[in-house]
């Protein structure tokens, strides 16, 4: 395993329909190949618009099953044609009347490794995820990839320390939170929640968001995808607030060992006094 991982991330306009989003996230991911990335990741529901806007039934047009549907199956031969690890948020249909916000981890030779679902599921103005998805029941899965061991964590998901620190208890080294949010409601959270749960919890984050405005509602989403270190420091500049961007980093894993010793967190915990922390 590489020390220094060249990663990269992708944040998008929505194109209108699901082929021509898909293949300009192929041409991105073509791109950061040519750059020497070796793990990309995308935004939520990539394929699809952020259609959590509005509560219409007409939106479950857009779920699939994982791995087997048409995108997991398409982002596969990606991974085998550019030699990278892909991380793929889909809206995913289990069976009739499950429905999950997932996102597939397929390793750099194509090999499906698994999935993560969101564990938690807004319902506030402009995002009315509980009429789709049910909460995730996959757990806080790290996958052993060929860059290393990489977790995900969905958008909303980030105002959740729990699961971060549970990634990093499971040996994350690098977590990629696919989002889709807005100006407004919690914008001056976005570079605060990411990096504070980097530096708590001691690896990389990939904040990748959603840029532009789409057809079924207001939400302007503002971009500004980012990585950041497990100091809490931004590697390289943010992404742009208004255009599509794709972003490509190099992430010192050797800082990993250097800040957990340094710091310490992982030994000084007292799991023996958090029991309060998880009654309802």
């Amino acid at each position: 395993m590489a020390r220094v991982v060249r990663a990269a991330l992708v944040q998008a306009t929505w194109t209108g329909d699901t082929e021509s989003m898909i293949a300009k996230h192929e041409e991105h991911a073509r791109e950061a190949a040519l750059q020497g990335a070796q793990v990309i990741g995308f935004q939520e529901v990539f394929n699809a618009p952020y259609f959590c806007q509005v509560q219409e039934p007409e939106h479950y047009r857009w779920a699939e099953p994982v791995p087997d549907g048409p995108t997991v199956t398409r982002m596969r031969e990606l991974a085998r044609e550019t030699g990278m690890v892909i991380v793929v948020p889909v809206f995913e249909v289990e069976q009739s009347g499950f429905y999950y916000n997932t996102a597939a981890v397929i390793d750099a030779d194509g090999s499906y490794l698994g999935k993560y679902r969101k564990h938690h599921i807004p319902q506030v103005k402009g995002f009315w995820e509980k009429y789709y998805f049910k909460p995730g029941n996959a757990g806080w899965p790290v996958f052993d990839t060929a860059v290393g061991k990489v977790g995900v964590y969905i958008c909303y998901d980030r105002h959740f320390p729990e699961g971060w620190r549970q990634l990093g208890l499971n040996g994350a080294q690098l977590v990629y939170n696919p989002s889709a949010t807005s100006r407004g409601l919690s914008s001056y959270l976005w570079q605060l929640e990411q990096p504070a749960a980097a530096v708590a919890n001691e690896y990389f984050v990939a904040a990748i968001n959603r840029v532009g405005q789409e057809e079924y509602g207001d939400n302007d989403f503002y971009g500004t995808s980012y990585f950041v270190d497990p100091r809490g420091q931004f590697v390289g500049e943010t992404a742009s607030d208004k255009a599509e961007e794709l972003v490509v980093r190099d992430l010192d894993f050797g800082l990993i060992d250097e800040v957990r010793q340094q710091w310490a967190f992982y030994r000084d915990r007292r799991p023996d006094a958090y029991e309060g922390l998880v009654q309802p």
